[in-house]
C-alpha cells in the first residue's frame, strides 16, 4: 500500500518562507534569507519598529505578521525603489514615512499572493486574504485572529537582509494535516519575477491613462 503523502504545518510555514524570500529578493535585487530554524511560540505580536499584518481565510484560517526594525524597513523599502529606477534624491530617509508603509505593504501584498498560489498548486485547497496592514509603532502590540481556532499554533522565523538587518515572520494557524490520497500534476507557479513585472506593468498603465487625461484636460482648457 502506498503511503500517503503529510502537509503539516511547519510545510505550509516552510512555503511562506519560500515566498516572502523569494519575492522581496526580485523586488529588491538582494539576498533576503531566512534561518534553517524555527522557533514555536505562544501568541503572535505587533513589535516595534515597523509590523505589517494580513489575515487569511478559507481552507485554513491565520494570520502573517512581519516585524522589521527600522533598518530592515528602510533598506528593504531604498532597495526597491532603487530597483524600480527612483533617483535617490527622491527616497524617504525616516522609516515612518507613508511611502515607507506603502511600499512594504505592496511587498505584503504581493509574498502573500504568492504564497496563496502555492496553496491553491501544491495543497488543492483555496486561501483568501484581506487586505495587509502596516504600522509604525514604538511598543509592543499583542494581536490575534480574529477567527476562531481550535488548537492555535504560532511559529516566528527569523530573516536576514543582505546588509545583515534583521526582520521577523510569524505565523499563526490552526493545527491542521493535509494528507494526499492520490497522484495530482502540481501546476508551476508564478515566479516572483512575474509577480514584481505584472505589478510594474499595472503602474505603468496606471501613469499611462493619468498621463493621457491631464492632456485631454489641457487641450479641453485650450479649447483646442
Amino acid at each position: 500500500m502506498k503511503k500517503n503523502k503529510v502537509v503539516t504545518t511547519e510545510d505550509i510555514l516552510l512555503m511562506l518562507c519560500q515566498s516572502v524570500s523569494g519575492v522581496l529578493s526580485s523586488a529588491t535585487d538582494t539576498s533576503i534569507q531566512y534561518s534553517a530554524m524555527v522557533q514555536k511560540i505562544n501568541k503572535t505580536c505587533l513589535r516595534p519598529d515597523f509590523g505589517c499584518f494580513v489575515l487569511f481565510d478559507g481552507g485554513f484560517s491565520g494570520l502573517v505578521v512581519i516585524n522589521f526594525t527600522s533598518q530592515a524597513a528602510l533598506e528593504v523599502y531604498t532597495n526597491y525603489m532603487r530597483n524600480m529606477g527612483m533617483p535617490e534624491e527622491e527616497l524617504a530617509i525616516h522609516h515612518t514615512s507613508d511611502e515607507v508603509g506603502d511600499v512594504l505593504g505592496e511587498l505584503m501584498n504581493q509574498l502573500v499572493g504568492d504564497f496563496t498560489n502555492k496553496i491553491r498548486n501544491e495543497l488543492k485547497t483555496n486561501i483568501t486574504q484581506n487586505q495587509p496592514k502596516m504600522l509604525a509603532i514604538n511598543k509592543q502590540v499583542l494581536i490575534s485572529v480574529d477567527t476562531n481556532l481550535d488548537r492555535p499554533q504560532a511559529r516566528r522565523v527569523t530573516f536576514s537582509t543582505e546588509g545583515n538587518n534583521i526582520f521577523y515572520l510569524e505565523l499563526a494557524m490552526d493545527k491542521t494535516e493535509f494528507i494526499q490520497m492520490e497522484e495530482f500534476k502540481i501546476e508551476e507557479n508564478e515566479t516572483p519575477d512575474q509577480i514584481l513585472e505584472q505589478e510594474q506593468n499595472k503602474k505603468a498603465k496606471v501613469k499611462e491613462v493619468e498621463s493621457n487625461q491631464f492632456a485631454d484636460d489641457l487641450l479641453d482648457e485650450l479649447g483646442i
